[in-house]
C-alpha cells in the first residue's frame, strides 16, 4: 500500500472509531451508480467542516483493491445495496490531498511535478512486473498501469480548489493547474470514477472550458447529493435523543441549510462539538477566524453593507449566483460577493425564491463579530447593543423609551429605508430587537385569524415567563390603528395559548415628520382602548 495509490483504511477507520460517526456511505451507492459512465466525474464542493475529507476517506476504504474493508461496512447502509459487492475493493485508488502537495512546494510548476512524481512511484511499487515505455510521461504511465490491468482507477482529489484559495491573483498558475487536470482526467479510458471535493466550484475562464466533464453538486446546487452535505434533521434528532440535547436549541444554532428543499442541513462539526462539550456556542471560529469574512464584508460593492444588514436583521436578500466566476478575487457585483459567502458556509441560498440569508446563530455571531471591528459599522452595532433595552421596555410597555430606541435605530439607519416600503421598516426594527432571539422564536407575517401578522415573538421553551408578542406595522397611518388591526382581524387567536401574557404592539412611521408612535398594551388593555 502506498501514500497516495491505495492508501489503507485507517483514515475513515478512526472515523468509524469516534464516539459519534453519522452513516453517509449512501454516497458510495449514488458514486457507484455513476462508475464507469459519461457521469462517472463528480465534484461536490462544501465549506469546511461539512465532511469532505471524511468521504474521499470513506470512499478510498471502499474502492481500494489492497484493502480487505467489507468488515468496516457491513454494519453501514451500503451493505444493504446490491452494488455493494460488485464495486467493493475492486480498483487501484488514487487518493490526493492538493493542500498538502501545495504546501510543500514552491510554485505550481513544482506542485504539479512533485504529484506526476509520486503517484509514478508508487505505481512502479504496486505494480513492479509492469514494463512502463516512458516513466517521465505521467500520462502514459496511466495508460500502461490501465493496459497492464485491464482495471480503470478510482481517482480521488480532496481540497482541489485550495490552489484558488492560496494563489488567488495568479491566473497564469490557475490555468496551468486545470490544464493538467483535464489532460489527466478528460476523455481517458483509464478513468472508472473521479471525485474531486472542495470549497468551491470549478472556476470560470469565459472560452476556457478546461473541466467541463465535471458534474458539479455545491451550496447553490447540490441535486442527488444534499443529504451528504452534511447532517438531516432525522440524524440530528437522533443524535439530540442519544445526548439528552435540546432539538431546538441545537436547530436555532446549527440547522438552516437548504431548508427550501425540504430536508434542512445541518452544520456537522458544530453539532458534533456542541453534543461533545454539552455546550451551545460558535464552533466555527476554532476551525476559521472571523477574518476571512470581514475581508469580504469590507468589499462595498452596490449596497453590499445594506444587504447585509438586512440580512443581520433576519430578513432575505435576492440575488443572482450565475455570474460568480467561482474565485476568491473576481467581484463586479454585491451578488458576485453574497454568492461565494454561500460556498463558504456563510449563507444560505433559497434555489425557489433565488435568495440568501443567514442560516443560524452561529454564523450570525460571525457577522457579528466581523463589524464589529470595520470602520462604517458602528451604528449596526449601536443598534444591537441598544436592543436589550428596547425589549424591557416593550415588556414595561414604555411607549416613551420605545418610540426613543426605534427612532434613533432609525436615524442611525436610513440608508435601510431607501425601500420605502413595510419591509424595510421591519428590518429596522427587528435590528432594533436583535436581542429578542434569546428569549423568542420570531415569525414573519404568521397567518393569523383573518390576515398575516407582521411580525410574532413566541417565547422559547426555556423562556415561557417572557409574554407573547405581536407586532404591527404601519406607514402614515397610526399606532392605534395598527392595535386596532391586531384585533379586528383576530391575530391573537394563533396565539390563544399565551391569551393571559400577550403584548399588542402598534408601531406606525410617519414618512413626512419622519417620526414614529408606539403603542404596547396587553391583550386585555387593548380591547378597552380599541374605538366603538
Amino acid at each position: 500500500m502506498g501514500r497516495y495509490v491505495n492508501p489503507n483504511v485507517r483514515k475513515f477507520q478512526m472515523s468509524l472509531n469516534s464516539e459519534i460517526y453519522v452513516d453517509k456511505t449512501g454516497l458510495i451507492e449514488k458514486t457507484n451508480e455513476l462508475f464507469d459512465t459519461e457521469k462517472r466525474y463528480i465534484c461536490l464542493s462544501r465549506p469546511r467542516r461539512f465532511g469532505k475529507t471524511m468521504a474521499a476517506n470513506m470512499l478510498a476504504a471502499y474502492y481500494g483493491r489492497k484493502n480487505d474493508a467489507k468488515a468496516l461496512f457491513e454494519d453501514l447502509k451500503i451493505s444493504e445495496q446490491n452494488s455493494f459487492i460488485e464495486h467493493l475493493n475492486q480498483y487501484d485508488v488514487i487518493m490526493l490531498n492538493i493542500q498538502e502537495f501545495l504546501s510543500s512546494t514552491q510554485s505550481v510548476d513544482e506542485m504539479l511535478d512533485k504529484i506526476q512524481k509520486k503517484i509514478t512511484k508508487e505505481f512502479k511499487k504496486e505494480h513492479p512486473e509492469i514494463s512502463y515505455d516512458d516513466e517521465n510521461d505521467f500520462i502514459q504511465v496511466m495508460y500502461d498501469t490501465y493496459e497492464a490491468t485491464e482495471r480503470p482507477f478510482v481517482i480521488l482529489i480532496d481540497e482541489w480548489d485550495c490552489l484558488f484559495r492560496e494563489y488567488k491573483d495568479d491566473v497564469d498558475a490557475q490555468k496551468k493547474y486545470l490544464d493538467f487536470l483535464r489532460l489527466w482526467l478528460k476523455d481517458q479510458s483509464y478513468v472508472g470514477l473521479a471525485y474531486m471535493t472542495g470549497i468551491l466550484p470549478i472556476k470560470k475562464y469565459g472560452s476556457h472550458s478546461a473541466l467541463n466533464m465535471f458534474e458539479e453538486y455545491s451550496m447553490t446546487e447540490p441535486s442527488q447529493f444534499l443529504e451528504y452535505f452534511g447532517f438531516k434533521t432525522s440524524e440530528v434528532e437522533e443524535l439530540a435523543l442519544t445526548y439528552g440535547a435540546d432539538i431546538d436549541e441545537i436547530k436555532k444554532w446549527y440547522n438552516g441549510y437548504f431548508v427550501d428543499l425540504g430536508n434542512p442541513i445541518y452544520n456537522p462539526k458544530s453539532v458534533t462539538s456542541c453534543l461533545m462539550r454539552k455546550n451551545f456556542s460558535s464552533y466555527w471560529n476554532k476551525t476559521e477566524t472571523y477574518e476571512a469574512l470581514k475581508d469580504y464584508i469590507k468589499l462595498d460593492y452596490d449596497g453590499l453593507k445594506n444587504k447585509i444588514t438586512i440580512m443581520i436583521s433576519g430578513q432575505d436578500i435576492i440575488i443572482n449566483p450565475n455570474k460568480f466566476t467561482n474565485d476568491m478575487t473576481t467581484f463586479n457585483s454585491a451578488d458576485d460577493v453574497l454568492t461565494l459567502l454561500v460556498h463558504l458556509g456563510y449563507l444560505t441560498y433559497n434555489f425557489k425564491r433565488n435568495t440568501v440569508r443567514i442560516p443560524n446563530e452561529e454564523v450570525k455571531g460571525e457577522f457579528i463579530n466581523s463589524i464589529e471591528d470595520i470602520a462604517g459599522w458602528e451604528t449596526v452595532i449601536s443598534a444591537i447593543e441598544n436592543s436589550e433595552q428596547l425589549l424591557q421596555a416593550i415588556w414595561d410597555r414604555n411607549t416613551n423609551v420605545i418610540t426613543e430606541f426605534i427612532q434613533k435605530a432609525h436615524e442611525q439607519n436610513t440608508s435601510i429605508l431607501e425601500y420605502n416600503d413595510e419591509n424595510s421598516l421591519s428590518c429596522i426594527l427587528a435590528l432594533a430587537l436583535y436581542s429578542a432571539k434569546n428569549y423568542y422564536t420570531i415569525i414573519r407575517e404568521l397567518p393569523t385569524g383573518k390576515g398575516y401578522a407582521d411580525l410574532v415573538f413566541i417565547p422559547q421553551r426555556n423562556h415561557q415567563d417572557k409574554p407573547a408578542m405581536i407586532i404591527e406595522l404601519k406607514w402614515d397611518e397610526s399606532a392605534k390603528g395598527a392595535i386596532a388591526q391586531i384585533q379586528e382581524k383576530n391575530y391573537p387567536s394563533a396565539l390563544e395559548s399565551y391569551r393571559d401574557n400577550l403584548l399588542l404592539i402598534g408601531i406606525n412611521y410617519d414618512k413626512k415628520t419622519k417620526t414614529y408612535d408606539c403603542i404596547a398594551n396587553s391583550i386585555i388593555e387593548s380591547k378597552s382602548t380599541l374605538p366603538r
